[in-house]
């Protein structure tokens, strides 16, 4: 279930929020996106662009086994939902409760057109997106699952702003379906990891993550 925040808001971050003050034809509405909600689904038309204002979301395809693969994490301040194509090839869905801003895609494109530093920015994520699919894909198909667990702690330190612990929305199973794992292989990865000193779990659901030796963890992703 979702429901409808505000319009236009003038705290907004990143990008859109920017448009929004800067762009007086600009409007995005704010919604609020309930734990496990649905935000658009594989191959619906992709009329809109979407940015996480609280909360995280997770993008994902379900193969025809029924297994799920999660191709990325969108968290506070991430644009998703911006195709090449007409349709969405993954679903969004929020990891826990979120605020999403969204904005229709054809008037981002038309603005782009005539704002530089717009279409600039909007190039930039466009490269990262790509280098972010480019890194998943050698992780998947090369990396161990140790070398896995150990990229994606990385990947969340660089991503989350807590100051010395990592502070995961995402459960264990979002993480073993964003790595291509089973549950059991990621908690055996976590709990060696730990044993070697490099990190230690705070709070009972063991999502609060001290990294006590980043360059231990940094040996084992190179």
């Amino acid at each position: 279930m979702f429901a409808l925040v505000n319009t236009r808001p003038a705290h907004a971050p990143g990008i859109l929020g920017r448009l929004t003050a800067h762009h007086a034809s600009f409007i995005s509405s704010e919604f609020h996106y309930r734990k496990g909600t649905e935000i658009y689904g594989e191959n619906e038309p992709a009329e809109y662009v979407y940015q996480v204002v609280s909360g995280a979301v997770r993008s994902y395809k379900l193969l025809s086994d029924g297994r799920r693969q999660i191709g990325a994490f969108h968290l506070v301040g991430d644009i998703f939902g911006l195709e090449n194509d007409e349709t969405h090839r993954f679903t969004a869905e929020a990891i826990v409760d979120t605020n999403v801003r969204l904005t229709k895609r054809v008037c981002l494109e038309r603005v782009a057109r005539v704002d530089p530093a717009i279409a600039h920015n909007l190039l930039i994520m466009t490269n990262s997106n790509l280098r972010h699919a480019e890194d998943h894909m050698l992780l998947l198909g090369r990396k161990t699952a140790l070398e896995r667990v150990a990229a994606f702690l990385l990947e969340m330190d660089r991503r989350l702003t807590g100051v010395d612990v990592v502070a995961l929305p995402m459960c264990r199973r979002d993480i073993a379906d964003y790595l291509g794992l089973t549950l059991e292989t990621v908690s055996r990865a976590l709990s060696k990891l730990h044993a070697f000193g490099a990190l230690n779990f705070l709070g009972s659901n063991q999502r609060e993550i001290m990294l006590v030796d980043r360059d231990q963890i940094a040996r084992l992703n190179a």
